[in-house]
């Protein structure tokens, strides 16, 4: 083992986690090496392209996974520098400060965090800050306290958009505008990245605008000496020392040949399924049931959010094209006659026509044509509950994923709500899945739910705790067994919340890095 694969820190991932913890550790001027198991995403004419987009593996893994059953699940993730913020849809929300405490849904007990919202507050303002997060505070009933107001502007409804937001503020519901991470100058479009165009959420951004990973974290500390990146480089395993207190070595494929680096400090940032891949593929003589795992956690609790779309068409037409403007939170926490959360509402990246041709005779009468260009497009979140039995396995190379979802009612009456309320106002909502067809009038509705092959928002599977028979981390999200291995992704959450989690996982990478920052001078 020569000094060059030595390093202060390893960084494993570049995601929103990784991404952001290297950008905040790159000044210390210490060694940092940073593994990507997948390149950088090529820039190219298909970024915007439809079809490459949604019907090609082109910017997704073709990588299988598998359920209880042995049925196969495809993920979609996006193994590139910046990993899944390369195709979010870069809605930035802080959780509410309620979700930080123990709260009874209709299925179950959502746990209290060990920190609170209040631990977490400061590093949201620099997470918004950094992500260039456009917003608006004050209009959302839920929202936590802020000790500063957005740095960025909220992005500006187009007519449709506007429209519907204020037919919803005379049925006494509080839409606001979501908070987005995009490089946009709207008072001066001419300096502005961001174009405002069709292609955003779910797309890659050709030039670059979206507060993505790679744009945010990586790209920045490139030319900084004491950075290394090397991309195409998958993760094996860790080793550790006889004692089993500390990981010796990382064990890396690279152009189909096996190396081996060493930190004085490894961190694990790919994610709640593919961080807890490891930790279970590294077991040794020391950690029998996996690194980390003496709490028998680690893979436990893994919550993905209950999520879904509706497509709702009206008879007036809706040429939005930039729509990821709105959101309600007015059922977050229930209503007067159901006393358990429901969730958020938020409208979604423009559906087109040829997003919808491929399940043509969904929507008949209907032409694809005709559902997109009057249809305005929402999406549905319900917090999903840690369970112990809904966890990540591996079998080889294999990822088995064990998930029950669970608060399905209080996501079906929360659906069943914002359709009451659109055809109220004569508007409609448009979902991802088209598995269920309601008519009624001169309305469609088209509704579905994702199926567990929708791990965008996965978190848990390495909660965090003072207890080490009860967590897999501590609070600065170090392994209580292991005592130079971090894991910094949405692992760390006791509970999801209802919210999109990236903005929690870039504050808690910012926090982290603060910690190891002291360690590392220390």
């Amino acid at each position: 083992m020569t000094t060059e694969n030595h390093y202060d820190i390893i960084i494993i991932g570049t995601g929103a986690a990784g991404g952001t913890l290297a950008y905040r550790l790159a000044p210390s001027g210490k060694r940092i090496l940073i593994l990507e198991r997948g390149p950088f995403l090529p820039r190219e004419k298909s970024n915007w392209d439809t079809q490459t987009v949604f019907n090609s593996d082109r910017y997704h893994n073709k990588e299988v996974w598998y359920d209880r059953e042995g049925k196969e699940i495809h993920p979609g993730m996006s193994y590139f520098v910046g990993g899944n913020t390369k195709v979010y849809g870069a809605a930035l929300f802080r959780l509410r400060e309620r979700d930080f405490e123990e709260f009874s849904h209709k299925d179950g007990i959502s746990p209290a965090w060990p920190l609170k919202y209040k631990d977490f507050e400061p590093y949201y303002t620099q997470a918004e800050e950094l992500y260039q997060v456009h917003g608006q505070q004050g209009v959302d009933p839920t929202e936590p306290p802020r000790n500063r107001d957005y740095f960025y502007p909220s992005v500006s409804h187009e007519p449709r958009i506007q429209e519907v937001k204020e037919l919803l503020e005379a049925t006494g519901l509080h839409p606001y505008s979501t908070p987005m991470g995009i490089h946009l100058n709207e008072a001066q479009r001419f300096l502005s990245a961001c174009i405002r165009c069709s292609t955003c959420d779910g797309f890659p951004c050709l030039v670059h605008a979206k507060s993505d990973a790679e744009v945010t974290g990586i790209l920045p500390i490139l030319s900084q000496n004491n950075i290394t990146l090397l991309t195409e480089a998958k993760v094996e395993k860790l080793y550790t020392s006889p004692s089993g207190k500390e990981v010796t070595e990382v064990e890396v494929t690279i152009g189909g040949e096996q190396q081996r680096f060493r930190g004085d400090i490894v961190v694990i940032a790919c994610g709640a399924i593919n961080s807890t891949a490891i930790l279970l593929r590294s077991a040794n003589d020391r950690h029998p049931q996996g690194l980390a795992n003496s709490s028998d956690l680690v893979g436990r609790n893994f919550m993905k959010h209950v999520l879904g779309s509706v497509i709702g068409v009206a008879k007036k037409s809706n040429p939005t094209v930039f729509q990821k403007t709105l959101s309600i939170n007015d059922f977050y926490w229930g209503e007067a006659d159901y006393p358990y959360p429901m969730g958020q509402i938020q409208t979604t990246g423009k559906v087109s026509q040829e997003m919808l041709a491929g399940n043509a005779a969904q929507y008949a009468p209907l032409t694809p044509e005709e559902v997109a260009s009057h249809s305005i497009d929402w999406w549905l979140t319900t917090e999903d509950l840690p369970d112990p039995n809904n966890r990540v396995l591996v079998d080889g190379d294999r990822i088995i994923l064990h998930y029950q979802e669970n608060n399905s009612e209080s996501y079906a009456r929360l659906e069943q709500r914002w359709i009451e309320i659109l055809k109220s106002i004569e508007c409609a909502e448009s979902v991802h899945s088209h598995s269920t067809y309601f008519i009624k009038g001169s309305k469609q509705y088209f509704t579905g739910k994702l199926p567990v092959d929708g791990v965008g928002h996965q978190v848990g599977t390495c909660r965090f705790g003072e207890d080490p028979q009860t967590s897999v981390l501590d609070l600065n999200c170090r392994t209580h067994d292991i005592e130079n291995l971090y894991v910094v992704d949405g692992s760390f959450f006791p509970s999801s919340g209802a919210v999109n989690p990236t903005l929690t996982i870039i504050a808690n990478a910012l926090r982290v890095a603060d910690h190891l920052l002291e360690r590392l001078t220390n």
